[in-house]
């Protein structure tokens, strides 16, 4: 698993005075690219020309998030379908320990020029399950 911390700050809140249900996809979002960030980089996709896209997010929303909350968001990859990487990530209140949110988020692998999926070689399988070395941190 990998974590990073956030702080809420009000632009993340709505008129509820909780954190916006839409936002949980940033801080989802921010957390994945950091895990990204750790297990590979931006260039390694840029040379095979592929990206990643999200094609499935099921998300759970358990209780909410208030102003300067600082929440971890617990990032957990699950596995590799043929054209799809799924990870588990958990919005997690840091004070607490309660869990605040948590989902499942499939992607796909695309070639930049086709704009088609591709199958998943035995190197992209492994990099999309890989957790990060704790001895880089």
């Amino acid at each position: 698993m990998y974590t990073i911390d956030l702080t809420v700050r009000g632009f993340h809140c709505d008129m509820f005075a909780h954190v916006n249900n839409a936002r949980y996809l940033e801080f989802l979002e921010e957390a994945r690219w950091e895990w990204l960030n750790t297990i590979s980089s931006v260039k390694y996709f840029q040379e095979k020309n592929i990206s990643f896209i999200v094609v499935s997010v099921h998300i759970n929303y358990r209780r909410p998030a208030v102003l300067n909350d600082v929440l971890s968001i617990v990032t957990t990859p699950q596995g590799t379908g043929q054209r799809s990487a799924t990870v588990k990530q958990e919005v997690i209140r840091k004070a607490d320990g309660k869990l605040i949110a948590d989902a499942e988020v499939v992607f796909a692998i695309i070639d930049n020029h086709t704009g088609k999926s591709i199958v998943l070689d035995d190197e992209m399988k492994e990099l999309f399950t890989r957790l990060p070395d704790p001895s880089d941190s």
